[in-house]
């Protein structure tokens, strides 16, 4: 499960459900909001340069805590919130300050604050979407290493290293297209179809809400509430580091809180301020599908395929073989996520067919705003129609977006190649053909379901071009298309995302636009150097270490199976992975199937998927988190709703910021003084 982002499903495993009194309320925030007719900025004024800084620092800190995520469990929770109140933050605490220094500031507009939000989220969706955790990284030595020199399919040719200025390069040329790939549609999909795009509507609903009275000033308690458990967190960090010694045994991070034998296991509390906000922030069904996966991969089947060690592998194999149980622990995980993938794939295209092919039945079926009806406020009727006004004013040329599409492709087209020369031109091309009928599959997918299906469009144009490559440079070629391919459907998907927040904050559908190309340029920059930061200070991709990068390894293994097939699997490991394969679309057709007093209670086989290859001990820690979330929800359901994002989005912050302090020190080989270890007791 890597996700948008998670405000961005599972693939999205954050996503968030808008409710019907969700929306009144929103509507109750705008009637607000209507009564003072607040002038509306024009587009340019809409984008300031202290906004912009703040969207650079605030797009840095994310990248950081983006890459950590991605190199370490794979699990990226939203952050759109936390972007919102911080940049609402960074800007009010600085007018404030010149303010009392007697300058004349302008005004911070909710506009203003939508863009701040909208270039920060286009920034750090990079550092996914880039595939400094999956694809990329699959490429490198160590994988190749790591999966075996000897390995059917595994070539020494196909490994291209992480390197600075080709990652910057690659990224300026793909990251580009999927913004212009469906702006002609913002309409369409916006105010036709009037599609929720939850997460957007969301953040919408947070940011309408900063700029009212009341709003402020919970706002200003949420800012207070993150900036305490941000020291906290950043405190934390700086004090587990003098114990975590050198090597990968020492400190909190190995201790054995739930005894020895379950430390073996991967069972324990690692105390990482990160996971447990990782909890807070997501679902209870998700951490708890989590810990599920957890329990029934190592607390029962790794135990149980150990035992037949000899039998169905050679028991003499390091921990890392893929002949051995490593093979099992990883194709066994691709098998739930693919399953899981495919799954809600079909039904994401099933849902679009259906619903574009039957407009009759579309206003019973979608998740959609109601009209209002001759008997509700004529201020709602106002606000609705000033919302209309102000997204249609300033209009994106659909010349200009079809000549950028087919530039950017052209010269995309032209260059990849010469960065992969496998990936030949011709099916670059053919990429970027056929990618705006998938961008906009996912861009209405994510706008009915807040489901955000990137990765699984990655790897099905991952398979089909190693494939069609063969052995011949299949794996570089199949990796470079799925980062192709999760380019242009994830930048798509959150430019419409991006687009509703805007018409629903009444912001010009032109800044959006802008300030989704400026946050995206400085995600091309931003996104690689943080990345570089984690490369040269740490042993990315050891899979003893903190930072496993655990997609790395699925990736290049789909494209060695895209080119070589099945054949060299361990013994059974081939039935025990069509059997969780089937077990995902079985389950997944349960939560489709069953009442939701019953459907909230099915795990999501993605997140399931998650524990099998990396371990138990993060799912503990978000386990921790949904317990005392759900603890705080029976006490206080208020104080939760209010706060349990800003506790989080802190822990979560503080925990990223050390990281830099943390990999300075690597850098200059500055070691932590103690290590802290733990064994069995000695008997005398």
């Amino acid at each position: 499960m890597e996700s948008d982002k998670m405000g961005l499903g599972t693939e999205n495993a954050t996503s968030v459900e808008i409710s019907e009194p969700l929306l009144l309320e929103s509507e109750n925030i705008r009637d607000v909001e209507s009564e003072n007719l607040e002038k509306i900025p024009e587009w340019k004024e809409q984008i300031t340069i202290r906004g912009l800084v703040a969207s650079a620092v605030l797009g840095t800190l994310f990248c950081i805590i983006t890459h950590k995520l991605n190199l370490t469990v794979g699990i990226i929770p939203s952050l759109n919130v936390a972007a919102g109140l911080l940049g609402f933050f960074f800007v009010k605490s600085w007018t404030g300050f010149l303010s009392k220094l007697g300058f004349s500031v302008q005004p911070f507009t909710r506009q203003e604050n939508t863009v701040i939000q909208t270039c920060v989220v286009a920034c750090y969706g990079l550092a996914f979407s880039g595939g400094f955790g999956s694809y990329l990284i699959a490429m490198d030595d160590r994988t190749y290493k790591l999966i075996g020199v000897d390995y059917p399919g595994n070539r020494a040719e196909d490994v291209h290293n992480p390197g600075l200025w080709w990652m910057i390069g690659f990224l300026f040329v793909v990251s580009f297209l999927g913004l212009f790939s469906l702006v002609p549609l913002r309409k369409v999909m916006v105010m036709d179809y009037k599609l929720t795009y939850p997460s957007g509507t969301a953040t919408a609903m947070l940011i309408n809400s900063f700029h009212t009275n009341a709003g402020a000033e919970l706002a200003r308690k949420q800012v207070s509430c993150l900036g305490k458990y941000l020291s906290i967190s950043l405190c934390w960090g700086c004090f587990k580091w003098f114990f975590s010694g050198i090597g990968d045994s020492c400190g909190f991070d190995n201790f054995p809180s739930l005894g020895l034998m379950l430390f073996k296991n991967t069972f324990y509390f690692d105390f990482s301020p990160t996971y447990v906000g990782c909890g807070l922030i997501c679902p209870h069904i998700v951490n708890c599908s989590v810990l599920l996966g957890a329990i029934i991969s190592w607390g029962f089947l790794w135990p149980f395929i150990s035992q037949h060690a000899g039998d169905w592998y050679p028991a003499n194999l390091g921990s890392n073989d893929f002949k051995g149980l490593y093979g099992y622990k990883v194709f066994i995980a691709i098998a739930l996520i693919l399953g899981d993938g495919l799954y809600n794939l079909i039904k994401i295209i099933a849902i679009t067919v259906k619903e574009m092919s039957n407009n009759s039945t579309k206003q019973k079926n979608l998740p959609i705003f109601k009209e209002v009806s001759d008997s509700e406020s004529s201020k709602i009727l106002m606000e609705q129609r000033k919302r209309d006004e102000v997204f249609l004013k300033d209009k994106i040329p659909s010349w200009f977006a079809a000549s950028g599409y087919v530039g950017l492709a052209a010269i995309s087209t032209a260059t990849i190649p010469i960065i992969f020369p496998p990936l030949k031109w011709y099916l670059v091309l053919c990429s970027y053909i056929i990618a705006p009928a998938l961008a906009f599959c996912n861009s209405y997918g994510t706008g009915l379901t807040d489901w955000n299906l990137t990765s699984t469009y990655g790897k099905i144009g991952l398979f089909i071009i190693a494939s069609l490559v063969g052995s011949n440079g299949g794996v570089i070629a199949g990796l470079a298309a799925c980062g192709v391919m999760m380019s242009i459907v994830s930048t798509a998907a959150d430019l419409m995302q991006d687009f509703k927040t805007g018409y629903l904050t009444l912001s010009s559908a032109k800044s959006m636009f802008v300030s989704q190309l400026i946050g995206t340029a400085m995600g091309c920059v931003i996104a690689p150097l943080t990345f570089w930061l984690y490369w040269t200070a740490f042993d990315i991709g050891s899979p003893d270490g903190p930072y496993k990068a655990p997609y790395a390894v699925i990736f290049r293994e789909m494209a060695i199976l895209g080119i070589e097939g099945f054949s060299e699997l361990p013994k059974h490991c081939l039935a025990i992975c069509c059997g969780f394969f089937v077990a995902a679309l079985v389950i997944n057709l349960l939560r489709d199937l069953t009442p939701p007093k019953i459907s909230q209670f099915i795990p999501i086989p993605m997140a399931m998927a998650v524990p099998f290859y990396i371990g138990a001990y993060f799912a503990i820690d978000m386990f921790v988190g949904t317990v005392i979330l759900y603890v705080w929800e029976r006490i206080n359901r208020k104080d939760a709703e209010d706060f349990a994002g800003a506790v989080a989005s802190g822990l979560i912050c503080g925990d990223g910021i050390w990281t830099i302090p943390s990999a300075i020190l690597a850098i200059f080989k500055i070691n932590p003084p103690m290590c802290m270890y733990f064994g069995p007791s000695l008997s005398r």
